[in-house]
């Protein structure tokens, strides 16, 4: 069967404009041009529109689809098990969600004990998952597997540690901010988050920029640091830059 634009807008619940954005950036082209202009889809299109939205769900961005899609290497198969793994992750992600929220529930009701660290239990085991999701798109899997190998060796009471220690550089990063980027407080700060990324893995210099970049440019992780301080992204980055050049 064949689609046109606006069948296929209300069978996949996307906007027409969305549809033909995709089509100008050469994301999902349509099947074939109508004589009138009018775009069809056919199967194959549907289905690629599929692994899009699937990517979507899973916050990819559109320049990231087109390159996976694109790929000779792009299996259909294997991308529907990957997106089911990624989903029964999330599921299992909101069920903690919902398990902490009906326990805080009841702890406010006065029917249940809860301690500070169990407040956010489920939202630490989401920023590590996202930790090592992100990594995995823009370094060697290999390091990255090790990284999350390292990571997972690690007893609960040493990722809470670990976790305190990298709040510490953060609060040290932030606290030097009124002294500029180039200052002993702002590049002590930098170095003790350097020495606290050694807990997962070792990024050389050049790393080390790509990640106070990524801190900045990706929206998840900028919207985490904004929770901290809405200074302190922008701030890394300058001090990073600083630290980089000083040390090379």
């Amino acid at each position: 069967m064949v689609y046109t634009v606006k069948q296929l807008s209300a069978l996949a619940g996307i906007s027409v404009r969305t549809l033909h954005y995709y089509d100008e950036i050469g994301l999902l082209k349509p099947s074939s041009l109508g004589d009138n202009g009018y775009r069809y889809y056919g199967d194959e299109a549907l289905l690629r529109l599929q692994q899009i939205l699937f990517y979507r769900e899973l916050d990819i961005s559109l320049k990231k689809i087109k390159l996976i899609v694109a790929s000779p290497d792009f299996d259909v198969m294997e991308a529907l098990h990957t997106h089911k793994l990624a989903l029964s992750q999330r599921v299992e992600q909101l069920n903690r969600l919902i398990n902490t929220v009906d326990n805080t529930i009841n702890y406010l009701k006065g029917k249940k004990e809860m301690s500070n660290k169990q407040l956010f239990a489920a939202f630490s085991e989401e920023e590590e998952k996202k930790y090592f999701a992100e990594a995995e798109q823009i370094y060697d899997p290999a390091i990255v597997k090790g990284s999350q190998k390292k990571w997972n060796g690690y007893s609960k009471e040493d990722k809470q540690r670990i976790g305190e220690e990298g709040n510490t550089a953060y609060e040290a990063i932030v606290a030097a901010i009124p002294l500029g980027a180039m200052s002993p407080q702002a590049q002590a700060g930098v170095e003790l988050w350097r020495k606290h990324m050694d807990y997962f893995w070792n990024p050389n210099l050049d790393q080390l920029l790509g990640l106070a970049e990524m801190y900045n440019t990706d929206e998840r992780f900028k919207a985490n640091f904004d929770k901290i301080d809405p200074r302190l992204a922008e701030f890394m980055r300058e001090a990073v830059k600083v630290y980089v050049k000083n040390n090379s």
